[in-house]
């Protein structure tokens, strides 16, 4: 349609501009997150990283020895205290002052007092410098310079190790045990031959050990049985 304009001529109405549609942004697909890389197993021309294990804090021997030889420091401080006031000492000093007046170091009961309280000074001192935490097994890191250390439960390696022997065909129970160097091994089997069920339980166990990412992979000893007629 057109409007007569002033002058008589028609003029035409403007036509719009067709306004193009929008064409979408692409929407990225989604970047999964990267799996955490496994500690790689060494080379086998490369020395594996030498890892450390767990030491045990040991807070509460540590305060109760110190409270120990706090409370005997304190006693013997008042003692001479006592004595350098002109005060007469401790009955007990002065009844062991006397037994020593009266015994030597070669009595008899003086030598298995002695004997005893080496015996057990030693092994005091081999608690003391044994690592302790012997439930945590460490675990393989990626290097020297790694700041983060990690460790596993023996019962957790047990369960995993475990799981992936009932899996084998033929096996009907078993029992692990993890050692720091041994992983025992008892399975009983209702079918097949029992080398047979040996040897893949072996195979499959050495895959699981490796699996674990242990810093010293323990040896598997696997014994297999057979199962009892009626017994699960």
């Amino acid at each position: 349609m057109t409007a007569p304009a002033p002058g008589g001529a028609p003029v035409p109405n403007p036509v719009p501009n067709p306004v193009p549609n929008p064409v979408p942004n692409p929407v990225p697909n989604p970047v999964p997150n990267p799996a955490p890389n496994p500690v790689p197993n060494p080379a086998p021309g490369q020395a594996p990283v030498r890892v450390a294990r767990f030491r045990s804090a040991r807070r509460v021997p540590a305060a109760l020895t110190a409270l120990a030889v706090l409370a005997v420091a304190g006693l013997f401080l008042y003692d001479l205290a006592a004595v350098r006031t002109h005060r007469p000492g401790m009955q007990w000093r002065r009844e062991l002052a006397h037994q020593l007046e009266r015994h030597t170091p070669a009595d008899p009961g003086v030598l298995v007092l002695a004997g005893a309280l080496a015996v057990a000074g030693a092994v005091l001192l081999f608690l003391a410098l044994t690592p302790g935490l012997r439930r945590i097994l460490p675990m393989r890191t990626p290097g020297p310079d790694a700041g983060v250390r990690a460790g596993l439960g023996r019962k957790a390696a047990a369960q995993v190790l475990r799981d992936r022997a009932m899996e084998v065909s033929g096996v009907r129970s078993a029992r692990v045990a993890v050692g720091r160097s041994h992983v025992a091994v008892r399975a009983a089997s209702h079918f097949r031959e029992l080398d047979d069920v040996r040897a893949d339980l072996e195979a499959v166990l050495a895959v699981g050990i490796g699996e674990l990412g242990l810093a010293h992979a323990p040896q598997a000893r696997v014994r297999v049985t057979r199962a009892a007629v009626g017994k699960g």
